[in-house]
């Protein structure tokens, strides 16, 4: 199996997992059954329930901070997707458009660009962040 499939597979393996515990699930679970109705009509219903389920286990595994399981998941969807590269390599165009689709924008996965301008004068201090800032004096 060519090495660029193998990467592709676990690029979608981990976004898959990734996006189950986002807004973006329902699109996502929609993508990846839909490509299965393509490449494998006959798996398509259950790769669905198997989704669903992994998905429960996410989200058990990250309110339980089960980092290990949430590793498991994804090396799972990773293995399955690998075998459905295997099995039909002309899928992959359909995997990329899909995790283009699925990309996040900047701003939902976090990064956003802050600007930030401060002065002070004789003996005033200024604290500032993009982002949690926790300031302890005494």
């Amino acid at each position: 199996m060519e090495a660029q499939l193998v990467e592709l597979a676990r690029a979608a393996g981990a976004a898959v997992v990734t996006l189950m515990a986002t807004d973006a699930w329902e699109r996502t679970r929609d993508g990846v059954v839909a490509l299965w109705r393509r490449a494998s009509p006959s798996r398509a219903d259950a790769v669905e329930g198997e989704l669903e389920a992994t998905r429960d286990d996410l989200l058990a595994a990250r309110e339980g901070g089960d980092d290990l399981t949430e590793q498991e998941l994804r090396e799972e969807w990773v293995g399955r997707l690998r075998r459905l590269l295997r099995e039909q390599p002309e899928v992959a165009e359909e995997m990329r458009r899909i995790l283009t689709e699925l990309a996040p924008e900047p701003e939902e996965a976090g990064a956003r660009m802050v600007q930030m301008r401060a002065e002070a004068s004789g003996s005033g201090r200024v604290y500032q962040a993009g982002r949690d800032q926790h300031i302890t004096e005494r």
